[in-house]
C-alpha cells in the first residue's frame, strides 16, 4: 500500500495572523476572514451542516454528480491528476476515482491537521493512489508545488465555496485557477440564486449546528490572539442580501461586551456585529461570463432539475 505525502506550504506567522485578526477586529465594522471558521473542530462541524436537511447544496451536487457524471466524465477524458481545491474529508473527489480514471490525487485544504487524517483513511480504501496532501491557504494564492507534476490538471472545486468571494476576487481566484490548471481544466461547483425561504434556513438552521460552526470561530480567535471572547455573550446572525446576492453571516453581541487582549480592548455594543463569511449567489450567464473573463473555454455545466445548483466544466 501506498503511503499519503503530506506537504505544508504556508506556514502562518503566528504574529501575522494575530496582527491580521486584530486588525479585523479593531475595523469600523468588525469583520473575520471566513478561513478562520476553520479549526480541527470547525472543519468536523462544517461535515456535520453538510448532512442537515436544510442545507441542500451537498445533497443538490451530489446528485449532479450522480446523474452526469459520466457525461462529465466523457468530456474530460481520463484525469491524469485531480487537485481538490478545499478538499477536507476527502469524500466527494473520492466519488469521482473510478469514472474519471484518476490516477493520481492532489488534496489541497488549509486545516494541516484534519487533512492529513483524511488522507490516511483515503489510503486505506485507495491502497494504489498516488495522494499528496498540500497545507496550503490557496484563498491567498493557488501556487502548487513542484510535487504536484508538471502535466495538465484537473482542479475540482465542488462545494460553491467559490461563493465565499466577493465577485472581484472570485475573478483574481479563477485566473489563478487557469494558471494552476496547467493546459487542464476546471470543474467547479456554484451555487444559483433562488428563494430567501431556501437559502436562510440553509445558513441558520433550526438544530443549531451552523451557530455552533460561526461561534466556535470566537474559541479559534481566543487561541490565536490572546482575546477573551466569551462564546455566551455572541449569537449568530443569517441572512440573505439582495443587493449583493450573497448570504452573509455575522455574530451579534446579545450585550455589551468589552474584547480584551494584550495590549489592547475593543467594546461591542448590543446589537453590534462582526461580519465573519459572505457566500455569493450567481445567476449562469453571470458565472459563465466569470469563467471567460478568467480564460477557460469550451465551457459545460450541469444543474439539477429545479435550478439551485450548478457544476461547471471549463478547459483551460
Amino acid at each position: 500500500m501506498n503511503s499519503p505525502r503530506l506537504i505544508q506550504i504556508a506556514h502562518d506567522d503566528p504574529q501575522a495572523v494575530r496582527a491580521e485578526l486584530l486588525a479585523g477586529l479593531q475595523a469600523p465594522v468588525a469583520h473575520i476572514a471566513p478561513k478562520y471558521l476553520y479549526d480541527a473542530l470547525g472543519s468536523r462541524l462544517f461535515a456535520a451542516i453538510t448532512e442537515l436537511p436544510e442545507y441542500y447544496p451537498t445533497r443538490t451536487e451530489a446528485a449532479i454528480f450522480s446523474r452526469e457524471m459520466r457525461d462529465m466524465a466523457a468530456a474530460l477524458g481520463p484525469v491524469d491528476c485531480l487537485v481538490d481545491l478545499g478538499a477536507g474529508n476527502c469524500e466527494k473527489a473520492a466519488r469521482l476515482f473510478e469514472t474519471f480514471r484518476v490516477k493520481r490525487y492532489v488534496a489541497v485544504d488549509i486545516s494541516v491537521n484534519f487533512l492529513r487524517d483524511s488522507l490516511a483513511c483515503l489510503q486505506r480504501e485507495h491502497p494504489e493512489m498516488d495522494v499528496l496532501g498540500i497545507g496550503l491557504d490557496f484563498s491567498q494564492s493557488l501556487a502548487l508545488p513542484a510535487e504536484v507534476g508538471s502535466g495538465p490538471r484537473t482542479l475540482f472545486y465542488p462545494g460553491s465555496s467559490i461563493g465565499n468571494f466577493t465577485p472581484d476576487a472570485a475573478l483574481a481566484f479563477l485566473r489563478q485557477a487557469h494558471a494552476a490548471s496547467a493546459g487542464g481544466a476546471l470543474l467547479i461547483g456554484v451555487d444559483l440564486v433562488k428563494p430567501t425561504a431556501v437559502l436562510e434556513p440553509a445558513y441558520d438552521d433550526p438544530l443549531g449546528v451552523t451557530a455552533a460552526f460561526n461561534r466556535n470561530m470566537l474559541l479559534h480567535l481566543n487561541r490565536l490572539t490572546g482575546t477573551d471572547f466569551d462564546i455566551a455573550d455572541w449569537r449568530h446572525v443569517a441572512f440573505f442580501n439582495s443587493v449583493d446576492s450573497r448570504i452573509e453571516m455575522h455574530l451579534e453581541a446579545l450585550r455589551g461586551a468589552t474584547v480584551r487582549w494584550s495590549g489592547g480592548e475593543r467594546n461591542f455594543a448590543a446589537g453590534e456585529r462582526m461580519h465573519t463569511e459572505n457566500s455569493c449567489k450567481w445567476q449562469l450567464d453571470n458565472f459563465a461570463a466569470l469563467l471567460q473573463q478568467a480564460g477557460f473555454s469550451r465551457l459545460r455545466h450541469w444543474t439539477d432539475e429545479r435550478g439551485w445548483f450548478a457544476v461547471f466544466l471549463g478547459f483551460a
